[in-house]
């Protein structure tokens, strides 16, 4: 074990608490544990979800590697909710506040009882962003242990899919055989869902801003390798506690700005723009969409994986993970920044180069090969830098009178014929309604749908997927209209859909003053979302402001949906939906 020459945090604790010991022991530490350096090993494990389901071998194996190392390490526990569970409920209208009720639970854990440093488990959507924001509110030294992705079903079955066998069954075009035979397949083990949604987004993302072990993240969670990596991130746990590296000092604009290049090459998910911005805020730094949106100008999209791609994302491993993607788009990367290896991120990248790291990842594309019946090469998976499947990034931010702040747009996953049209809106005021017109035929071809007060401050800002899932899946529809919206979209979703759009209803946006009948033009290229006619019929610019200020002071906000709980609190402190949606208390 290192020297340090400061005090540990943990030692200044026990002088000043005289308890301190005695609890400890009480709890099963040893005398000797107590001058161990003390590591919190903080996990979102819990029966709750797959995602989740699988953590606690993790963090036993996290706890092995910090023993080895000479420290001591403490379980505590804050288990997330799943998107996919709650989707088509008033359940999903508590998944973004969730990311905050955990993050404020590790910062209670961590500073009731400082550690020297922490360890952070996560696979999915809401665990792995609320993690990242409370290790960075905390800012003592921290690494993040990604928690994996589950295998793929028969026939490569992928539970993004399963939203598309929904929407033919309920329009008829499969039996109900077929699509229980969809809902028993489609989640084979434990892991985060097996496409590039948000789960897996935000898993690269940590390692890529530089807090995981290099090749860590999106790793099957079944593996033996990834128990290695446990092992080895708790070990380095115990050394980032002596050294004091902290998360400040590894995250900067710089990671930050590598972290959306990385974004931009995977095809992240659009949650992304919610979740990046939050854990930066943390730690003082400002981004937003449009640095999205500067960045992926001219970027490079890489990744072959869904649902942008064609292959599950347990492949993004065997093809070589984050470091495959970074050597890849290495000459526009930030070479130099700090890393939780104590290294900079090009040293890293030269370790694995001269390393074994890569041959390893070969092995497991082959083992794939052979159990899947096919003849994948690793650039099948992640392309070459000079032969990539887009040039211009993977998200846009459009903004115009519609979306004054902005609102985000995955145009690799959109059909060219939406990226520059002119639309007939079809406002609804919940995605209740919407869903049931979309499947019930009741929207035409060149229709604007919109839903709304469907954000942060009007009911949580949950996932419309269903209603984007039966837009996409319809071969006429699905080419033929847009789904524009102040909530947001699933990482899976696919289609002409357009989220985030700020400021939102409930909170007087031009959204909420869209009527039925008037014209939207959508231009993707140009990032433009406006209001251009009333009735069918175009108006200048001009008359269009001059509409929009007589329909703004008939307009009255709605009582909100949630009068008590984390959900009032939310809808009160919600900061936009462009800036992360965080809780947001200014000062006076």
């Amino acid at each position: 074990m290192e020297e340090r020459r400061t005090e540990l945090i943990s030692q200044q604790m026990r002088k000043l608490a005289p308890e301190m010991d005695p609890l400890r022991l009480g709890t099963g530490w040893t005398v000797e544990d107590l001058s161990r350096p003390q590591i919190m090993i903080e996990s979102t494990f819990g029966d709750s979800h797959p995602g989740s389901g699988h953590l606690d071998r993790l963090v036993e194996k996290v706890r092995q590697g910090i023993a080895e190392a000479g420290g001591r390490g403490a379980r505590y526990f804050c288990t997330d909710i799943c998107d996919g569970e709650s989707q088509g409920t008033d359940g999903i209208n508590f998944s973004l506040v969730s990311r905050e009720m955990i993050a404020g639970m590790i910062e209670i854990h961590a500073n009731a009882t400082p550690f020297d440093a922490g360890v952070f488990i996560a696979s999915c959507d809401k665990g792995m962003p609320a993690n990242l924001m409370g290790l960075a509110r905390v800012n003592r030294p921290a690494i993040v242990l990604p928690g994996g992705t589950m295998n793929a079903g028969p026939e490569l079955l992928t539970l993004e899919q399963l939203g598309m066998y929904s929407a033919k069954y309920e329009r008829g075009e499969i039996d109900e055989e077929k699509l229980n035979w969809a809902k028993r397949n489609a989640c084979p083990g434990c892991g985060a869902c097996s496409f590039i949604g948000t789960a897996s987004t935000m898993q690269i993302m940590a390692e890529a801003v530089g807090l995981a072990l290099p090749g860590s993240a999106l790793m099957p969670a079944d593996s033996p390798e990834l128990e290695a990596v446990a092992e080895e991130t708790g070990r380095r746990a115990v050394a980032l506690a002596l050294e004091g590296l902290k998360p400040s000092d590894i995250v900067t604009m710089e990671s930050l700005e590598n972290a959306i290049y990385v974004h931009a090459a995977i095809s992240g998910s659009t949650n992304t723009l919610l979740h990046l911005p939050a854990f930066a805020h943390e730690l003082g730094l400002e981004i937003n969409g449009e640095t999205f949106d500067r960045l992926h100008r001219g970027a490079h999209f890489l990744l072959d994986i869904r649902p942008t791609g064609k292959w599950p994302a347990e492949f993004f491993h065997y093809a070589g993970g984050v470091p495959a993607i970074m050597e890849e788009l290495r000459p526009i990367l930030h070479l130099g920044v700090k890393t939780v290896t104590g290294k900079t991120l090009g040293e890293n990248l030269d370790a694995l180069r001269a390393g074994d790291y890569y041959q390893r990842c070969e092995a497991l594309l082959e083992r794939a090969n052979r159990k899947y019946g096919l003849n994948l090469r690793r650039e099948d998976i992640i392309h070459p830098y000079d032969q990539p499947l887009g040039c211009e990034g993977s998200v846009t931010v459009l903004k115009g009178n519609l979306a004054p702040e902005g609102a985000v747009i995955k145009h690799t996953a959109c059909p060219r014929e939406m990226l520059k049209a002119t639309l007939r809106a079809r406002p609804f005021d919940s995605e209740e309604e919407c869903l049931d017109a979309v499947l019930h035929r009741r929207i035409s071809k060149g229709d604007a749908v919109l839903i709304r007060y469907e954000g942060p401050k009007g009911s949580g800002m949950p996932e419309m997927f269903y209603t984007s899932e039966a837009i996409s899946s319809d071969k006429e529809l699905g080419r033929a209209i847009a789904l524009i919206t102040d909530g947001r979209f699933s990482g899976a979703s696919t289609g002409p859909v357009i989220g985030h759009c700020s400021p939102e209803a409930q909170a007087g946006g031009p959204i909420a003053l869209v009527e039925e009948g008037d014209l939207i033009e959508i231009d993707v290229p140009g990032r433009r979302l406006e209001l251009v006619g009333v009735k069918g019929e175009r108006r200048s610019p001009e008359e269009m402001e001059e509409i929009l200020s007589e329909r703004r002071k008939a307009w009255r906000p709605r009582q909100r949906k949630y009068t008590r709980g984390v959900l009032r609190l939310f809808g009160e402190h919600a900061a936009s939906p462009m800036q992360g949606a965080y809780l947001d208390f200014p000062e006076e």
